[in-house]
Order: structure tokens, then C-alpha cells, then sequence
């Protein structure tokens, strides 16, 4: 017969018994991760939009027909350029990105980094329809090639390097707001630490 008067002899909590060091991935990309998570992310962000503006550049700057302008990469791999699925694979990444890491946020940071969140939604739709077009082989409206919803009204190369700039401009100051927090908002719901401490202040 059990004692149930001894607490050492009762069942031990399944949450005691865990591992005290184990953390979840996900809790720890939003806090002592978060730094590291967010400048990688910046960086293949960065990179990408860096890419539009070279397409950009190539077509308006140097007078490159446009089935030649692919951005730099794009030069020694074309296929980076035309394969519908690897531009909907980046968008899906960057939607998945901007979702896991938005916890680390707070406050006004928070706020813009869902504004960059819903707008890239919105960017990961039209390269939806083109996969969509690339896989079955039909195009929208007639047209001879895969189109998007804004695509009829604003160029293909115009409309993607504005895409990617408005969602980068909240993104960019969401992470200022996280990294310079304003008056009140300076904890970070989830122990982060990416907020600039002055030098001074570490030291003490």
C-alpha cells in the first residue's frame, strides 16, 4: 500500500520531471536566440531586396532588356530568376520567419512587425497565383505569361521590388523600436535582450 503521506513516495510532476535546461525551440528563437535569429533573418532579407534593386538598376540604369536583367545571382544562374517555385518557396519563408519571431516583440515594435507580416501575406498571394499559373501550365486573364492580381495595372519587376520594399520599411523600424524600446515598452515579454544597453550599463 502506498503512503501517500510521504511526498518523496507520490507521483513526480511531469513538468519537474522535464529536463530544467530544455527549452522549446520556438521560445528560445524569441528570447536569448532572438538576436542572432533576427540579424540572420535581416541579413537574407537585405540580400534579397539588394537583388530587386540590381534588376532595377540593369533595366532602367544600364538599358538592359528586361528578360536579361536578373539581378546579380541571377547572371551566373539564371533559373534563380525564372523558376516561379523558388520565388513562392522565398515567399513562404519569409511569411514563416516574420510569424515565429513576432513574439519576441512588444508594444510598437510589435505593431510594426505585424504590419510587415500582413503585408508580405498579401505578397506571398500573388506568387501563389504565379506558382499556380507555372504548374498548370494556364495563364490569368490570357495573358502569355504568368500574371498577378496587381500585375495588370504595375510592371512585374516594379511591383515585386515595391513589395519587398514595403515590407522591409516596417520591418526595419519594428526592429529599431525592439532594439530602442520607447519609454514604458523597454521589457521584452519573452527575457529577450536585444534591446542596446549603453556600455556603461553593462559594466555595473
Amino acid at each position: 500500500m502506498t503512503n501517500l503521506s510521504n511526498p518523496s513516495l507520490t507521483a513526480p510532476d511531469p513538468a519537474q520531471a522535464a529536463s530544467p535546461g530544455r527549452t522549446p525551440l520556438l521560445e528560445r528563437l524569441n528570447a536569448d536566440w532572438h538576436r542572432p535569429a533576427l540579424q540572420f533573418f535581416a541579413v537574407i532579407v537585405l540580400a534579397h531586396w539588394a537583388e530587386h534593386l540590381a534588376q532595377t538598376v540593369q533595366i532602367y540604369a544600364l538599358g538592359w532588356p528586361v528578360p536579361q536583367s536578373r539581378g546579380i545571382l541571377g547572371l551566373w544562374f539564371p533559373w534563380l530568376v525564372s523558376s516561379e517555385a523558388l520565388h513562392y518557396g522565398y515567399a513562404i519563408v519569409m511569411l514563416v520567419a516574420l510569424w515565429i519571431l513576432r513574439t519576441g516583440f512588444v508594444g510598437r515594435s510589435r505593431v510594426w512587425w505585424n504590419i510587415a507580416f500582413w503585408i508580405q501575406f498579401w505578397h506571398h498571394i500573388e506568387h501563389a497565383l504565379l506558382q499556380g499559373q507555372a504548374i498548370y501550365g494556364e495563364n490569368l486573364f490570357g495573358r502569355p505569361v504568368p500574371m498577378s492580381v496587381l500585375q495588370l495595372w504595375f510592371p512585374r519587376v516594379e511591383l515585386h521590388l515595391f513589395y519587398n520594399t514595403i515590407v522591409f520599411i516596417p520591418m526595419a523600424l519594428a526592429m529599431y523600436f525592439h532594439m530602442f524600446p520607447p519609454p514604458g515598452e523597454e521589457a521584452h515579454g519573452t527575457g529577450c535582450k536585444c534591446a542596446w544597453t549603453p556600455p556603461a550599463s553593462r559594466k555595473s
